[in-house]
């Protein structure tokens, strides 16, 4: 072997290292945690500012790594060519592109990217400071790339690249990914998911409909609102007049149990449950949730009525009913876990009309649509496009649904059997 010889295959070894570097950078720094790397940058990590840097211009980082990898690649492949020419003539093309295929496959792409990915955070940070001078010089060669690009995928009809995922979708699609590995439990991804719906979901998408509201006359007698409180499971309820929609106030159980110890034997007799109860606070049906839970928080307050654009009382929400978006359902010794839901030995569920679809979606992990209705009943009527009557099923979303009951115009009852 000549000393030429000798050299050329040493520049060959050298330029396959330089092609390992470049792909592994490229999936390290594709890989790597932008969280963990933000916290680092925090605390005072010039490396990971550095990767942060880098990251933040994504087009031109990977256009210098993508230049300067078939650049060493397709000199090691010319160089590799000319020194099997001279070693066995004309085959030597042939043997030239089989052994190149193999190192560049194997010690140029598959090992560094294989370690890339295994130890992303760590090679990132190596590898930083080093791309960072590469980045700056290539700089005007990668723009100009990108611009042809960009005129190519417009001459052909395309788009060029945009950011199409918020970083709302990016976290809850790394929630996901982490569920299916079974890093995190349901319990935990129905939390963070809840967390991250509050600002997609307006009040008027949980709140207790009017025609399920727990109220009191408050012209009934006092001995029969002492005894409707005591069986409602509630503590805050609100007080109507003349209709039940005239929400006059607010009652807290305590302050009529108070009042009650503190009254002589004749109480009955200049009882006033409206000098009891507070003031109602009424919220438009289109309030965010995340605003409104700011709001309880702001005004120290646990409930509020919810009106239409009319000023109609829809119904109420609650300071809970916000957090069992986030947590769960929260269920006390008075409370009936997963109400309206009836699991039968075939498979099916029965279950009420009124049950709201993301309950059902949360405890039984399905995935119906809510986005045009809030309840199970009125997704029938959507996807039915009327108002079925007792006995007709359908089946749409991969479930069937048979209606059970109707009471006037109202789904009562249907029961569900998963496909």
């Amino acid at each position: 072997m000549t000393l030429e010889t000798a050299l050329l295959l040493a520049a060959i070894f050298i330029l396959l290292l330089f092609s390992a570097f470049f792909s592994g950078s490229e999936t390290a720094l594709t890989a790597a945690s932008r969280a963990r790397l933000l916290a680092l940058e925090k605390e005072g990590n010039r490396r990971a500012r550095l990767v942060n840097l880098l990251i933040a211009d994504q087009e031109r980082l990977i256009g210098t790594i993508l230049l300067g990898n078939n650049l060493v690649n397709i000199l090691a492949s010319a160089l590799a060519t000319s020194v099997f020419m001279t070693l066995f003539g004309p085959a030597g093309v042939a043997y030239a592109t089989l052994a190149m295929t193999v190192l560049v496959v194997i010690f140029a792409e598959v090992l560094p990217k294989t370690y890339a990915i295994i130890n992303s955070d760590k090679l990132a940070l190596i590898v930083a400071p080093l791309l960072r001078p590469l980045v700056i010089l290539f700089a005007p060669i990668a723009k100009v790339v990108q611009k042809l690009v960009s005129v190519l995928l417009t001459a052909f009809g395309g788009s060029t690249p945009e950011k199409v995922l918020s970083a709302h979708e990016e976290i809850r699609g790394t929630i996901e990914l982490h569920h299916k590995e079974g890093e995190v439990v349901k319990h935990d991804r129905d939390m963070l998911g809840g967390i991250l719906d509050l600002r997609e979901l307006d009040v008027s998408d949980i709140m207790v409909h009017r025609t399920n509201m727990v109220s009191i006359n408050a012209d009934d007698p006092p001995k029969k609102i002492l005894d409707e409180v005591l069986k409602s499971p509630y503590t805050r309820i609100p007080i109507w007049r003349g209709q039940p929609e005239n929400i006059i106030g607010v009652l807290h159980v305590k302050d009529l149990l108070r009042a009650r110890l503190k009254a002589k034997e004749d109480w009955e007799s200049d009882f006033d449950v409206t000098q009891l109860a507070s003031d109602p606070w009424f919220v438009p049906e289109t309030t965010p949730l995340k605003s409104q839970l700011n709001a309880f928080l702001q005004h120290k307050a646990h409930l509020a009525l919810v009106v239409d654009e009319y000023g109609e009382v829809m119904g109420l929400v609650t300071l809970e009913d916000i957090l069992e978006e986030i947590v769960g359902e929260i269920a006390d010794e008075h409370d009936i876990v997963v109400a309206g839901v009836r699991p039968q030995k075939s498979g099916s569920y029965n279950v009420d009309g009124s049950v709201a679809i993301r309950d059902l979606n949360r405890y039984l992990d399905w995935d119906l649509p809510d986005d045009e209705a809030t309840t199970i009943a009125g997704l029938v009527i959507h996807e039915a496009q009327t108002i079925p009557e007792p006995g007709q099923k359908f089946t749409f979303h991969g479930y069937r649904f048979e209606i059970l009951r109707k009471q006037g115009n109202r789904i009562t009852a249907l029961r569900i059997t998963p496909l």
